[in-house]
């Protein structure tokens, strides 16, 4: 039998097993929980976060440039291809059939002549100060009083003096008609595009006024001015504002084109502010001469004819010295006065 004393002992041991005293201590001996050693002891409790570590960061290799690559000459828009040589940029243009004339309308281009760059004067004064030569100006500094132009579609010269009876021998050309226009894709413009190109330097020439009258809305398919030397330029001209207008040619125009330009394959297209080079036949008239026509501007402009609004079976001025001399011009399509023979190049402005 054993002693009092040991069996008090072994009481006491199966107690702390039976409470779960023990496997407590020998938990907190084996995590370490506890141990004054392990700093994480002198801080707030881990947490997982904590406990991984982070990842040393990698250094990314900096990145080589790589240049730009130049675009293509088929990536390339029209416009900018406008500034190449003519020939080429014809190849970019839309060929299509000419649509129909209906809605056409001068005013669908808006006012006749407007102050386009802001300059102070009408576009009309800007185009005869700048294709002409030695020139007079009004008070006002815009109003081109008298001039001399070497006629680009008659290759004669052709002095110009301000007046009801003589300013229509020398007539500004949209070198690609509005009415042209109007049926190879100005229809999808916006009026403001409209107005840009009525308006364009680029798209204007002063020019004999009866060949202006001759041409009509006709293209380079239907229409060339009678100087052969000058043909290169003008459909050169025509393809320049094709191109920035986004507008198409026919079959028949595009051939056309391309028959001339194959006799001047380096034709580059003009600017915007260029002046036609042409060398006029014979030596200038003396100042202070004017000429009673040149080639077929005579007997258009400067023709008089009797009678007024209503003299006409059709109630139109016989002639745009008429109209002027009435006060009338420029007289727009379906006004009193207006007839299709005042209005050469088909716009619906008649005498401007």
């Amino acid at each position: 039998m054993a002693p009092a004393g040991r069996l008090a002992r072994r009481r006491w041991i199966a107690g702390i097993v039976a409470t779960g005293v023990l496997p407590a201590l020998v938990y907190i001996g084996v995590t370490g929980i506890g141990d004054s050693s392990d700093p994480t002891t002198q801080s707030t409790p881990s947490t997982e976060a904590a406990s991984t570590p982070s990842p040393t960061p990698t250094l990314s290799p900096t990145p080589t440039p790589t240049p730009s690559p130049t675009p293509s000459p088929a990536a390339t828009s029209p416009q900018d291809q406008a500034r190449g040589e003519a020939l080429a940029v014809l190849e970019t243009l839309p060929v299509k059939g000419r649509a129909p004339r209906t809605g056409y309308d001068r005013d669908q281009f808006g006012p006749a002549w407007a102050d386009a760059d802001g300059n102070g004067c009408d576009t009309r004064n800007d185009i005869l100060a700048r294709d002409l030569t030695q020139t007079t100006l009004d008070g006002d500094g815009c109003t081109v009083r008298t001039g001399l132009l070497a006629g680009p579609y008659s290759r004669g010269w052709i002095p110009f003096v301000r007046g009801e009876d003589t300013s229509a021998l020398v007539q500004i050309d949209h070198v690609v008609a509005l009415s042209d226009a109007w049926q190879k894709g100005a229809q999808q413009l916006s009026p403001a595009q409209r107005e840009r190109l009525a308006n364009d330097p680029l798209n204007l020439l002063a020019v004999d006024g009866g060949l202006n009258q001759q041409k009509g809305d006709g293209d380079a398919a239907t229409w060339l001015p009678p100087n052969r030397g000058f043909w290169c330029p003008y459909v050169a001209r025509q393809v320049a504002v094709k191109a920035r207008y986004d507008l198409w040619v026919t079959t028949a125009e595009r051939d056309a084109i391309a028959r001339i330009l194959s006799e001047c394959p380096g034709q580059a297209l003009p600017t915007p502010g260029q002046a036609p080079d042409v060398t006029p036949d014979g030596a200038p008239p003396a100042p202070g001469v004017t000429l009673s026509g040149s080639g077929s501007a005579a007997g258009s402009a400067s023709g008089t004819a009797a009678g007024g609004p209503g003299s006409r079976p059709d109630g139109a001025f016989a002639s745009c010295t008429e109209a002027r001399d009435a006060g009338a011009a420029p007289i727009r399509e379906g006004q009193p006065g207006y007839g299709p023979h005042l209005d050469g190049d088909g716009d619906g402005v008649a005498c401007e």
